[in-house]
């Protein structure tokens, strides 16, 4: 008996770390980072080699600087350097997402504890206080030539419609879908749907390849790294208000970060729900949330709000869906 260990749960171990779930989130982004290069060109590397060096940095010196043991080893800095890149345009300002890091990494993540302590996803929030702080550059879309010069030089020209003369240069103004929608565009003037799945379309980073995110989702159900319950009930709640007010569905499903923010970032192990219940109702807000931003409110997109709302009501949440224990009572 005086070899028996008393220790707090779980017992039982399946052998997945932080770093390897945060290897296989890395892994599972690459088809939309691949994608964004191809679409935006080398800047789209570039912006997200910045967030991801200034993420594990910040982490590194702040830990340094408190003398906490350096967590750099376990990915998450990087993961949330790819989802902040993911979040900004292809023009932004190097410094401007240097910084942004840096706020995603010590102001919500380090100040509250590390991880697992904060209470909201950094780089969803990091991408609000660029956005206002940074509002003219943050929403300051370009069509880079990428890879496909001729593709993008017509899918800009339709979007904006501008002649295809003007496209031979480096990248050219063009509004995204959403605002395209938000502010009653004909359907003639949006890219086609074929256009929106593989991202020929101006946008973020990594939100405007849905081919790319859904591969990307599907391998992290099939690692089990995800559940769909999150995903699956903000999507379907979008769906469904869009279909049940008159707005145009597809386009609202394959518009935005909604893609991105179901699948990655509403996923978050630590401000998201524990339990399915939960899942649903957390992923059913944020969809509530994203619907009533984009067609009630003045800025077109809601994604990155309604997950940082929901965020805040995380643990409200849990306490309500809280699972009772094995023979004890319910609460």
């Amino acid at each position: 008996m005086n070899r028996l260990n008393v220790s707090v749960s779980p017992h039982i171990h399946e052998g997945s770390s932080t770093a390897t779930i945060m290897r296989d989130v890395l892994i599972a982004l690459l088809p939309a980072l691949i994608a964004s290069v191809l679409i935006f060109g080398y800047r789209a590397a570039l912006v997200t080699a910045v967030c991801v060096a200034s993420c594990v940095l910040s982490e590194w010196l702040f830990e340094k600087a408190l003398k906490r043991p350096s967590t750099i080893g376990d990915l998450s800095a990087c993961v949330t350097g790819m989802l902040l890149a993911f979040s900004l345009p292809a023009g932004i300002p190097l410094w401007q997402a240097a910084l942004g890091s840096v706020v995603a990494i010590i102001v919500i993540k380090q100040l509250f504890g590390g991880i697992g302590r904060n209470f909201a996803n950094p780089a969803v929030t990091a991408r609000i206080v660029m956005f206002l702080a940074f509002s003219g550059t943050m929403s300051a879309w370009t069509f880079p030539e990428g890879l496909f010069p001729a593709v993008n030089a017509v899918s800009s020209a339709t979007a904006d419609g501008m002649s295809a003369a003007t496209s031979v240069v480096d990248g050219i103004s063009s509004a995204t879908p959403l605002a395209a929608l938000s502010s009653g565009a004909a359907g003639a003037t949006l890219p086609s749907l074929p256009d929106m799945l593989l991202g020929l379309r101006a946008g973020c980073i990594g939100e405007t390849s849905a081919v790319a995110l859904i591969l990307g989702g599907v391998y992290l159900l099939a690692r089990r790294i995800i559940s769909w319950h999150a995903p699956a009930a903000f999507i379907g709640v979008v769906l469904a208000l869009s279909l049940a007010l008159g707005y145009d569905a597809p386009y609202q499903l394959l518009s935005g970060g909604l893609l991105l923010g179901a699948i990655f970032m509403a996923t978050d192990y630590s401000t998201t729900p524990i339990t399915k219940t939960g899942k649903l109702v957390f992923g059913a807000g944020c969809g509530l949330i994203t619907a009533l931003i984009r067609f009630y409110g003045s800025y077109p997109e809601g994604v990155s709000f309604a997950i940082l709302l929901m965020n805040i009501a995380t643990p409200y949440i849990d306490r309500g869906f809280v699972r009772k224990p094995i023979g004890g009572k319910a609460a």
